[in-house]
């Protein structure tokens, strides 16, 4: 044991001490006053500094965000399109509902326009009564109600229903000569189709022959008889 002890003495001495270095960071040299510039420090190589580490972790922070930005955007717009689209699909709807209960009540109102009509070509419509008829007949027209048939119109089967018919070499085509029952329609709802009268073109037949007279022959059969 003592041997041992006295080895590991002799090795303890032959230890040369680390020498102790100090490092003047005064930032005015002493010696010649003047300012002392910065010591570079050396950078590890092998890898990026810490520096560049955190400007590479912002900008793919600032690239996720940005992503995430324009698809919030996207949805939002998407939002707002779908929004825009159901509003005008119910003011369209809402709109569709008052015409139709509009053209519900004027549709019952028609034979009272007819016994006005009917009054007025048999000149009954005078007086108070007439002044109230216009004003029901113009009341009705502003909300939109507006008649249709009258003599010498086309004859359109959409809006005419033909009772009668006729032909005549008068006329160029099929025209409404006759109206039995006036037709209306509100804005583009056809409420009642007009009962009317037709007549078509006829084309003009050959001249008729001269008959003979007292066994003479016809002026025609002369001619062939000559031949």
């Amino acid at each position: 044991m003592t041997g041992k002890h006295a080895r590991d003495t002799e090795e303890q001495e032959r230890e040369v001490p680390e020498p102790v270095v100090v490092r003047d960071r005064r930032k005015i040299d002493p010696q010649t006053g003047e300012l002392r510039q910065p010591e570079a420090v050396p950078e590890e190589s092998g890898g990026p500094s810490l520096g560049e580490s955190i400007v590479d972790d912002a900008v793919g922070a600032e690239s996720d965000i940005e992503k995430q930005l324009a698809e919030r955007t996207a949805d939002l717009q998407r939002l707002q399109a779908e929004y825009a689209n159901y509003r005008k699909r119910v003011d369209r709807d809402r709109e569709a509902v008052v015409v139709a209960a509009k053209a519900s009540v004027v549709s019952d109102l028609l034979p009272l326009l007819d016994d006005l009509e009917r009054a007025e070509q048999h000149g009954d419509l005078t007086g108070a009564f007439k002044s109230v008829a216009d004003k029901l007949v113009a009341g009705l027209q502003r909300a939109g109600l507006e008649p249709f048939g009258a003599e010498g119109e086309p004859f359109d089967p959409s809006v005419h229903e033909a009772v009668q018919h006729s032909t005549s070499p008068d006329v160029a085509g099929p025209t409404v000569t006759t109206v039995l029952r006036r037709g209306y329609r509100f804005g583009e709802r056809i409420l009642r189709a007009a009962l009317v009268g037709v007549t078509d073109h006829e084309p003009a037949g050959p001249p008729p022959v001269e008959a003979a007279v007292e066994g003479e022959l016809p002026v025609d059969q002369l001619s062939d008889e000559n031949k």
